[in-house]
């Protein structure tokens, strides 16, 4: 069973080590070694993490008293950090939260959600609607990484 909660501040090493732990887990053939470490530090910063957090408000999947994923929804409709941890991949964890979000956005009358969604992402947020835009290339700690704007309209 997968409950969406509000995130409380005592999980923030949770959340940041699910976000390690998610980067880490995908197949070196999409990202390498050293994308994945410019993408999640290792080990995280957790003084980081824990002033995002408490910005951002992330909503949680919860499975038991387990952070099984996190999504993240800003005003304006954009959808930052939407991780699942590895253990709860492809158990309807991301699909549960993007329902969650999408009722969230619908009840602020937000018209639009928008995405930059990872290559390992971009199928799932394809599957629930969501439009191709441009691809992106960001630099992080020197390392190129794509990604891809991604958006839905209701």
């Amino acid at each position: 069973m997968i409950n969406i909660e509000k995130y409380s501040e005592q999980k923030y090493i949770e959340v940041a080590d699910l976000f390690h732990s998610a980067v880490h887990n995908i197949d070196s053939s999409v990202y390498n070694c050293q994308q994945k470490e410019a993408w999640a530090s290792t080990p995280p910063d957790y003084d980081f993490w824990f002033i995002r957090l408490n910005e951002k408000k992330p909503f949680l999947a919860m499975v038991g008293n387990r952070v099984a994923g996190f999504m993240e929804l800003e005003s304006d409709g954009h959808i930052d950090c939407a991780y699942t941890h590895p253990v709860f991949q492809r158990e309807g964890v991301a699909g549960k939260l993007l329902d969650h979000l999408v009722a969230e956005a619908i009840q602020n009358n937000i018209a639009r959600l928008y995405v930059e969604a990872s290559l390992i992402a971009r199928p799932f947020f394809e599957s629930r609607g969501f439009s191709f835009v441009k691809e992106n290339e960001i630099a992080r700690k020197g390392v190129r990484l794509v990604n891809f704007t991604m958006v839905k309209i209701f």
